[in-house]
């Protein structure tokens, strides 16, 4: 008698299952750049959805990067006071205040669970806005700055309502 409802409960649960697997896929991707001065960009990262509750609760001053996304430099790179050794970093997003975000990389990848040193991290001249529309899930990529970073190659985050962009040039 349970072997016989087992044989027709598995077929009946299995395809809602792998519906609601499927329902919500997650991309590992991977942008390459080339900036100006010669230095490959390369960027990998996962679409993870945008939890800004998450974001909201983040303590002021400290770094937050939501599933690890990394920045490989192939060369040093030079943003205006800024210069950034060759090497892989981990990007992520330093919370100065409710609506005052700074994009920045820590070099290497931190274990999970994992506080990195803040001498470590490298501040990117950043541009914080709430103006650029609503991402689902985590968009990363590097693109021409505008504003006051206009003319320079930036790194962008889009998470929700926040759009950071942080000079690589």
């Amino acid at each position: 008698m349970k072997l016989h409802r087992l044989s027709w409960t598995v077929p009946a649960v299995l395809p809602a299952a792998a519906f609601i697997v499927l329902a919500h896929p997650h991309f590992n991707k991977t942008i390459t750049a080339a900036l100006p001065g010669g230095a490959e960009a390369v960027i990998t990262y996962n679409t993870t959805p945008a939890n800004e509750m998450h974001a909201d609760k983040t303590p002021v001053g400290e770094f937050a990067t939501p599933r690890r996304p990394r920045l490989k430099l192939s060369a040093e790179v030079k943003a205006g006071s800024v210069t950034i050794p060759a090497g892989e970093y981990t990007i992520g997003v330093i919370k100065n205040g409710p609506k005052d975000w700074t994009l920045a990389l820590y070099p290497g990848q931190p274990q999970r669970g994992q506080k990195p040193d803040p001498a470590k991290l490298v501040k990117l001249e950043s541009l914080y806005s709430e103006d650029a529309g609503l991402a689902a899930h985590m968009l990363i990529d590097i693109s021409p700055g505008s504003g006051k970073l206009e003319g320079r190659a930036v790194l962008t985050l889009h998470f929700g309502k926040l759009f950071l962009a942080g000079a690589l040039s």
